[in-house]
């Protein structure tokens, strides 16, 4: 990790040899088998390993910390698909969606239930979440702001992702059919 902070390709390219593959099963693991989309974590979480290298802290484990860019790319992956499909259904009906009330409700049922998750987080929590996904804040960025320690943070962003990624679990299949319903619409 000391190589790969100095900028060495040759320490980079052991630790992705050596992590590459652990992190693709994590990352089936966490998608619920998406190869497709493990394939482009994995890619993903190397490419923000290289960009940020200087900023690695070398007493930690990096097995911790690329699992946990990969587990924030994929929420903010799953989220953005999310809101391009409700951007894309009210866009093609927009004329529809302007007369009917209550299929403007329905629409934004989906935006709202995401927003409705982070506001169910405690306070500390909830400001957590929200500097890190909406203000894209690092956890050494939020730890300043907040005045508590990166570990904290840390801990808090992953129950806040523990949290959310359960109650969409939970909800998957009503999800789904709110999304099968605005699509016959």
């Amino acid at each position: 990790m000391a190589g790969l902070k100095a900028g060495e390709r040759n320490s980079f390219k052991y630790l992705y040899n050596k992590w590459s593959g652990k992190l693709y099963n994590f990352s089936m693991k966490i998608s619920q088998g998406d190869k497709y989309l493990s394939e482009e974590i994995v890619q993903m979480v190397f490419l923000k390993v290289w960009e940020n290298r200087t900023a690695i802290d070398c007493d930690r484990s990096f097995a911790n910390y690329i699992c946990t860019i990969a587990k924030n790319l994929l929420i903010n992956l799953y989220h953005h698909r999310l809101q391009e499909i409700l951007y894309q259904e009210k866009v093609m009906h927009n004329s529809y969606w302007e007369e009917t009330t209550e299929k403007e409700v329905d629409y934004h049922l989906l935006d709202e239930y995401i927003q409705k998750l982070v506001s169910q987080l405690s306070p500390g929590r909830q400001e957590i979440y929200k500097l890190s996904r909406f203000e894209h804040l690092t956890n050494k960025q939020i730890a300043e702001k907040l005045h508590i320690s990166e570990k904290t943070v840390e801990a808090q962003l992953t129950k806040a992702h523990s949290f959310i990624r359960e109650k969409i679990r939970q909800h998957y299949h009503l999800l789904v059919m709110i999304c099968f319903y605005l699509s016959k619409y």
